[in-house]
């Protein structure tokens, strides 16, 4: 069976479940239940902590993980991103009192305090910048108010509770996080679990496109055929069909959600009619 690591809790653990679902994957009914298994799928799921994740995965205990890009990196495991999900996505930066720094090169000498030390920490050598870090459990907000650094790097969302705490936000992101699945760097040498690990890949990906997309249905004159087509060129070409009134045709089409209300706008403009859409639950490239 393939062997699966899944967050047990957090910001990452609902929606992860959430599209293993839309997948087509058992997924447990109790949040104390650490391990399931999928028969019919041949797959393993192990609940577990977000920050866990990686080590596990790296270790080869198990094949593949879902976890945050960030959570990857700070970790420093030997393994890698090979999907990138589209949920839990958050940013991190540095923030200090008001004119205190503007940029990363400012940083030289100073103390920086945060949750997610081996992000920090690699981003501050790839710059080339001399500074300590100190490792702190949430709340890295006051360790400024307290003395225990000059500059916190934490995950910033709306800056509200920097704002409240007296600080702002300096220089270019850190990094740009969102859930991800990972596997142990070099792990697509194995030949047995390749095909597995493609198929759950796969199914994913069907997904995540079924997320982005919509299936638009319309009738129209087939001397507006063209502009209709230019308006909703699907992915490979749409589908025509010729209907019993002479002269109409009825087309089909994936066309991106977020525009499917201006394209249907677009549409009626020039002559077509019983437009309507409907949602993609899943779907294979």
């Amino acid at each position: 069976m393939l062997r699966i690591a899944v967050p047990n809790k957090g910001s990452l653990s609902g929606p992860a479940a959430e599209m293993l679902h839309e997948a087509g994957y058992r997924q447990r009914r109790e949040s104390k239940e650490l391990r399931i298994v999928d028969p019919v799928n041949e797959v393993e799921f192990f609940y577990l902590r977000p920050r866990d994740i990686a080590i596990y995965v790296s270790s080869g205990r198990l094949d593949i993980g879902i976890t945050g890009r960030d959570l990857l990196v700070d970790s420093g495991a030997d393994a890698e991103e090979i999907l990138p999900l589209g949920f839990a996505r958050s940013t991190f930066h540095f923030a200090a009192k008001p004119g205190t720094a503007h940029g990363v090169e400012d940083l030289k000498g100073k103390t920086v305090a945060t949750s997610y030390e081996g992000i920090v920490a690699g981003h501050l050598t790839e710059s080339g910048i001399d500074a300590s870090v100190v490792h702190l459990d949430g709340a890295v907000e006051t360790a400024i108010e307290l003395g225990v650094a000059e500059v916190i790097a934490d995950v910033v969302e709306t800056g509200t509770s920097l704002r409240n705490a007296g600080l702002e936000v300096f220089g270019e992101p850190i990094m740009k996080s969102e859930a991800v699945v990972i596997r142990r760097v070099g792990a697509d040498a194995d030949e047995a679990a390749e095909p597995k690990v493609q198929q759950f890949l796969r199914r994913l990906q069907g997904v995540l496109v079924a997320r982005t997309y919509v299936m638009m249905d319309y009738d129209c004159r087939v001397e507006q055929l063209e502009k209709a087509v230019a308006l909703t060129p699907g992915l490979e070409s749409p589908t025509v069909s010729p209907l019993h009134n002479e002269g109409w045709v009825a087309v089909r089409a994936m066309v991106p959600a977020k525009e499917a209300q201006r394209i249907m706008d677009d549409l009626y403009e020039i002559g077509a009619r019983a437009i309507l859409t409907t949602a993609i639950h899943a779907c294979r490239l």
